[in-house]
């Protein structure tokens, strides 16, 4: 009889694991493969990441998160990059350097290189302006425009895989 109701416990525990890691998967974290280099150094490809999808339910999204989102010209397709600029800020690149509102903004996550000028271009409401922290190898906000926030999918978290890379995301 007790090897009945200890089969049964961990039968039960389970089934509570299994449906926890459902509904995980399902509303709050999802898996993205990186396939590009555009958010070197920090994300390669190759990173597998995860993604909290439920954060811009309930927030904004706020310079600096690094986010998945469906492409505006391909919304079947995802893209991963970073929030530089909200509605109703203004972004300009010059001399490699970004300013919003005309502030330079600190960016220690940036691989180093030449691109070039964009703006300035004032952020309507509900758009973001993003960009690849590799910027010479990144299809971005410069290139396609801005990015529509209901197009968001979430806020990268982290990178769970290779293992010798797990990190959480800044």
């Amino acid at each position: 009889m007790k090897q009945k109701i200890k089969l049964g416990w961990v039968a039960w525990t389970l089934i509570g694991v299994v449906l926890v890691g459902v509904l995980l998967r399902l509303f709050i974290l999802k898996p993205y493969l990186i396939p590009s280099a555009s958010m070197e150094p920090g994300i390669v490809p190759g990173d597998r990441i995860l993604v909290n999808q439920f954060l811009y339910r309930y927030w904004a999204p706020s310079r600096g998160d690094v986010v998945v989102f469906a492409y505006p010209r391909d919304p079947n397709r995802t893209f991963v990059k970073r929030v530089i600029a909200l509605e109703g800020e203004t972004v300009e690149l010059r001399d490699n350097q970004v300013f919003v509102n005309g502030q330079l903004i600190k960016e220690p996550y940036l691989k180093q290189g030449d691109y070039p000028p964009f703006g300035p271009e004032a952020i309507p409401k509900d758009n973001i302006f993003v960009l690849g922290d590799n910027r010479p190898q990144s299809g971005d906000s410069r290139e396609w425009g801005l990015l529509p926030k209901n197009y968001l999918i979430g806020k990268a978290w982290m990178i769970y895989y290779p293992l010798q890379r797990i990190k959480f995301l800044q």
